[in-house]
């Protein structure tokens, strides 16, 4: 009797773990089983089948994840198989729905990148965050060049996690967080196995994702390789991508684990140019340039070692590289400049073309051990990062007349520079276990590094030109977290951060600027305190954030001696950011079949200049009060999804209020776009998944349902300063085959 009932309760657990499927199947295998001689009586059940819907759809990092400790920090997970969203055009606001605040800056054309920002950061290529593939770094520079031109596609991707900055002394001193991109993995049951994912699109969309993975003994392996083309929403704004990855992993012992890992992203965008207010008015899809050309090729080679060296203990090493170029090809001038062919020479004027070579190297290795101290339990991280930089940077070189992509020169770059960084960071946290409910966890972090720019600028006193920023600081930080029952905690953190000054901010454009050298990198605190709960299907998490950031980077106009106006780069101002982040979701509706789930993600964020001045005309101009650029004060995506069965629908409605392209707060647009306000905009998008089988899965999107035209942000460098549209209606779709 007692092995008939343990086989019943395996069969229910399963169900409820497994579904209604893995429910019928275990239950017929226990009526299957033959019967037992058995001296007591005995009764028969009948099947039992338990069915259930996931209502909610972000979840939070444990409070130990590999070697990290994410007790008392505000993270999310999102599995991008559980969500109906545009996976092929990575949009977004559709993958980043159910994360409140995030900001999004359409920029290198739908589907080649992924720009956000949260609590008033600057979104250019996700750059204050510390970007992450299966915990590898992918920024090209975190000294130079922090942004993330590395761009896997998003079919690849299993999760994404982002972990606020209040965790950032166990990772790195960004302000923003890190988001780390875990990709998909081999099934470890089978020797073999194929994976193809293939969509077509408005545009010209067109994409192909083929990926293999298996487990043979104790090496474990996967691999994928995908092309996408588009010929873009507006004129002269195709683009070609291509990626490949591979993975192999080696089980040396039950508690040694060995993995390589090499990835690599590509993709060429022909830049439509900025628009004016009136040109986007006019024809939002119009162009202003058909020659010019955007062009990241990156690798990430690294290794790793996992090793499980007792029941308490753990290690984990780490050796990365970022390598590969950012190119462009490309005539730089406002909107209202036509590129047009010359009576003279018949020909187009040349371009400039800029190089951008990245070698960068990290080694970290990460240490967990849990130990008791007089009776408390407690867990410390501790840990050392090495990183290595050494970012060429060759700008304005003459071009060619030509309408391709190329690259050749015709006369040598007018600047040739290294941005050289060696820095060591090494960190501990501890994670106190006070009570059952209550954990507390201190930690620091203590960098110390240098930078060195060294090179020639033709137009530019050699003499003036060497700078070296020093990088120490000793961050400090403290998290909590109090469970008040099983189901609600309360969470929370202050941290210090900073952020280094960076290449493009050192560079004088011309003669009539100087650069300071006393330059200091930016520095100031995340601080967060929330509630997350969960109760018969509905979860809430809601946090209050205060975000300071000191010594931003700007120019001011000064005099020389002789009377003469030069500017002159430097910390100009403090900024600060407070608000609210509020996600509520779970199940309204339960009809038979039919599953009705909603979300809202709201986010409120006063975004404002402490203190500062910056140069204006031919003047120096307060900005203290004025909004942070970029900065939008709400931000609010809500959604529906109905489900039945296999098949899910999903309505989402985004809203952005305005912000402002600069620190001055420019009210009325320039005529040349460059400067004024980003209107707010709404938009509606409508998803779909069809689980068809197992194995085949098709989905649908409609992007900006109702073709609103907007635009989301006005760059004062790259692309090029003005309006630059973002798509309209687009649809969407996507066949998913498993084999």
């Amino acid at each position: 009797m007692k092995s008939k009932m343990s086989q019943l309760w395996v069969a229910v657990l399963s169900a409820c773990l497994s579904g209604s499927a893995s429910a019928q199947l275990v239950s017929q295998r226990v009526a299957s089983q033959p019967q037992m001689t058995d001296s007591l009586p005995t009764r028969t059940l009948n099947q039992v089948t338990v069915k259930g819907n996931r209502s909610t759809f972000v979840e939070s990092l444990p409070n130990i994840q590999g070697t990290y400790l994410m007790g008392g920090k505000k993270s999310e997970v999102i599995r991008l198989s559980e969500i109906d969203a545009n996976v092929a055009e990575k949009t977004p606001r559709q993958l980043f729905a159910r994360i409140p605040g995030v900001f999004v800056y359409d920029m290198d054309g739908t589907g080649n990148q992924i720009n956000i920002a949260t609590r008033g950061l600057d979104p250019h290529r996700s750059w204050e965050n510390n970007i992450r593939q299966n915990g590898v770094i992918t920024n090209s520079d975190m000294y130079g060049y922090p942004a993330s031109h590395y761009s896997p596609p998003m079919e690849s991707i299993n999760r994404i996690e982002l972990v606020r900055g209040t965790a950032s002394l166990q990772y790195g001193a960004q302000f923003g967080g890190m988001l780390n991109y875990v990709t998909k993995g081999a099934d470890t049951t089978r020797r073999f196995g194929f994976e193809t994912v293939n969509s077509l699109g408005t545009y010209g969309l067109r994409s192909s994702y083929n990926a293999i993975g298996g487990r043979v003994g104790k090496w474990t392996y996967y691999a994928y390789y995908y092309r996408r083309h588009s010929d873009g929403y507006r004129q002269n704004s195709q683009s070609n991508a291509e990626a490949q990855f591979g993975r192999v992993q080696f089980q040396a012992s039950r508690t040694l684990s060995l993995t390589a890992e090499f990835g690599r992203s590509t993709y060429t965008y022909q830049i439509p140019g900025p628009l004016t207010d009136a040109m986007f008015a006019q024809d939002p899809r119009q162009s202003t340039r058909s020659r010019n050309y955007f062009n990241p090729d990156i690798y990430i080679p690294s290794v790793k070692a996992d090793w499980q060296l007792s029941d308490r203990t753990r290690l984990s090493w780490t050796v990365s590289a970022v390598l590969g170029a950012r190119n462009s090809v490309q005539l730089n001038a406002f909107a209202t400049v036509p590129d047009t062919i010359s009576r003279v020479t018949g020909q187009y004027r040349p371009r400039q073309v800029d190089v951008d070579n990245f070698n960068s190297y990290t080694s970290e290795t990460r240490l967990l051990h849990r130990y008791k101290l007089g009776g408390i339990g407690a867990t410390l991280a501790t840990g050392v990062q090495l990183i290595s930089t050494d970012l060429h940077r060759r700008q304005l070189g003459v071009g060619t007349t030509a309408s391709d992509f190329d690259l050749t020169l015709t006369s040598p770059f007018k600047r040739d520079l290294h941005f050289r960084t060696n820095n060591i960071a090494m960190f501990a946290e501890n994670q106190f276990y006070l009570t059952n409910r209550l954990t507390v966890s201190p930690g620091i972090r203590i960098e110390q590094g240098k930078t060195e720019m060294r090179g020639s600028i033709t137009y530019y006193d050699p003499g003036n030109l060497p700078t070296d920023i020093c990088h120490k600081f000793a961050l400090l930080g403290v998290n909590g977290e109090y469970r008040i029952n099983d189901i609600v905690k309360v969470y929370g953190g202050w941290s210090q951060a900073y952020r280094p000054v960076i290449f493009k901010d050192i560079i004088p454009t011309s003669v009539y600027e100087r650069i300071d050298k006393s330059l200091k990198d930016a520095y100031g605190y995340n601080a967060e305190i929330g509630v997350d709960g969960r109760w018969q299907g509905l979860h809430m998490n809601i946090t209050v954030f205060d975000l300071l950031y000191r010594n931003r980077l700007g120019t001011l106009l000064l005099t020389n001696t002789d009377g003469s106006n030069y500017v002159f780069r430097t910390n100009i101002g403090d900024s600060r950011s407070t608000g609210f982040e509020a996600l509520i979701e779970g199940q309204l509706v339960q009809a038979g079949k039919v599953t009705i789930n909603g979300f809202t993600s709201t986010a409120f964020n006063n975004a404002r200049y402490l203190n500062g001045r910056v140069a204006a005309g031919g003047e120096n101009r307060t900005i203290a009060g004025n909004e942070v650029e970029s900065a939008p004060r709400w931000t609010s995506r809500n959604g529906l999804s109905a489900r039945y069965g296999t098949a899910s629908l999903t309505l989402q409605y985004s809203y952005v209020s305005q912000t402002f392209s600069d620190a001055l707060n420019t009210a009325v647009p320039s005529a040349n776009g460059a400067v004024g306000p980003v209107p707010a905009y709404s938009l509606w998008d409508l998803n779909g998944t069809w689980h068809i089988r197992p194995s085949l899965t098709v989905r649908g999107s409609v992007s900006n349902l109702l073709n609103k035209q907007y635009f989301t942000k006005r760059p004062t460098f790259y692309p090029g300063p003005g309006v630059w549209s973002s798509d309209g209606r687009s649809a969407v779709l996507t066949v998913g085959l498993t084999i």
